[in-house]
């Protein structure tokens, strides 16, 4: 029974999974504003005619995420808090036959590439004068720039190719067009993201042409931070670093996962890499560039991963010091190459690895914290929380790495704008200080 009255043409937009997903939301967002719809973004309200729910399907933990909203809506819809339930996006593309059978209180299901026929449905028009308007579900001050859909690369464990389909660059004019809008509207930082930064215009202009992007990007008016995430090691364009280290506006920051070291598993996920080449390209970029801070991404429990496997990765990150590093334990992904492949690592034992991975890495985190007390640092402020102002330096990225926390009745500061802060400080993954000055730093 409705316990209040639905606003019509209104749409509630929940997105799940990773920046990409966001990027698509606000793209989809931006076009029912632009058709007279009001929009909202992840609302508590209850008063929306209709959500649309944009779904992961990474892997399984993220699949049950999505799967578990779209029940939890799909019984709102029963009980009158919202008229309709559309379902989106990755876990939509790789499973709607399925969903369609098991869910049919969805009122319709999309792929990922089927925004025109998901307007369609909402009776709203897709104007293509509007590609790359976006109503941003970020702070203003900072944005997603995707740079690229798809991807051409052959990982074993990966099935973002039966979702997102074949590498697809967007034309670099129209990078610099959207980037030119964001940075009118206020957006101080980008972010660049794709399945694989590193292959960019390789369909388009026939050669790897990440670093003149980055470059047109950085002059962009406004922008004051760039930042890449996701670049594949195999094949990296070395003319990035040389476009990190000559253009201020572009972040000491890359994101580069690497997976594993073994080469016994290197070969068995398909990376077209070796332990040697993945070696050599880490202490190139550090030799050639000491102040970038580098993230990765592993994988622990992929099938076939023995004790000795495990142990050498675990050596080489004690070793590496990464300054930013994440784990995830393998998912067994139908379609996948490795879905082929014995799942012959118990979850218990994936998860041990990966756990034990992650506390070294708070301890290499916390020794490099250490480092920073008493230095001065850019800090662009992102939120407040409790007592605290919470910005971030250019070595991080929001949500997933380290944070600056200044307390309030000590400090004050602007969100969305530049400070120079002072730490005195740190923490496993927290850095704690007092602005000195304000403004630009």
């Amino acid at each position: 029974m409705k316990t209040k009255t639905l606003r019509k043409n209104k749409v509630n937009v929940v997105t799940l999974g990773c920046s990409k997903n966001i990027y698509d939301s606000e793209v989809l967002m931006g076009q029912l504003k632009a058709n007279n719809f009001e929009v909202e973004h992840e609302s508590e309200e209850l008063d929306s005619e209709v959500v649309v729910i944009n779904t992961c399907g990474f892997i399984e933990n993220a699949k049950q995420e999505s799967i578990d909203t779209i029940l939890n809506w799909v019984d709102a819809k029963k009980e009158g808090a919202v008229s309709k339930v559309y379902v989106t996006g990755c876990l939509s593309e790789r499973y709607r036959p399925d969903l369609e059978k098991e869910i049919p209180e969805v009122d319709a299901y999309f792929g990922t590439r089927e925004l025109p026929r998901l307007l369609k449905t909402l009776k709203a028009d897709y104007k293509h004068e509007l590609v790359g308007e976006r109503l941003l579900t970020t702070p203003a001050h900072y944005a997603y720039l995707k740079i690229a859909e798809g991807c051409d690369r052959p990982c074993a464990f990966c099935a973002i190719p039966l979702m997102r389909g074949k590498h697809r660059s967007t034309p670099m004019e129209e990078l610099v067009a959207q980037a030119e809008k964001l940075s009118a509207n206020g957006t101080k930082e980008l972010m660049l993201i794709a399945q694989d930064l590193t292959y960019y215009g390789l369909d388009l202009y026939k050669k790897r042409n990440l670093a003149e992007l980055i470059e047109k990007l950085a002059d962009v008016n406004g922008i004051d931070w760039v930042r890449l995430h996701y670049a594949y090691p195999a094949g990296f364009p070395m003319d990035v670093l040389d476009v990190i280290k000559d253009h201020p506006n572009v972040c000491n920051y890359l994101d580069m996962p690497l997976q594993h070291i073994s080469d016994n598993m290197l070969k068995s996920m398909r990376r077209l890499i070796t332990r040697k080449k993945t070696q050599g390209l880490v202490d190139h970029i550090r030799t050639n560039h000491p102040d970038i801070a580098l993230r990765t991404t592993l994988i622990t429990g992929f099938p076939g991963e023995t004790d000795r496997d495990f142990q050498e990765l675990y050596d080489w990150v004690s070793e590496t010091k990464f300054d930013r590093l994440g784990v995830f334990p393998y998912s067994h992904e139908e379609n996948t190459f490795a879905y082929n492949m014995e799942d012959n690592v118990p979850e218990h034992v994936k998860q041990e690895r990966a756990t034990a991975i992650m506390e070294m890495q708070a301890e290499i985190s916390f020794e490099r914290n250490q480092r920073h007390v008493g230095k001065e640092f850019k800090v662009l402020f992102d939120k407040v929380e409790g007592d605290y102002f919470i910005g971030r330096t250019e070595y991080d990225s929001p949500d997933v790495d380290n944070e600056v926390l200044v307390h309030k009745a000590d400090n004050y500061v602007r969100i969305g704008d530049f400070s120079t802060v002072k730490i005195d400080r740190a923490e496993h993954f927290d850095l704690y200080g007092n602005v000195v000055s304000g403004g630009e730093a």
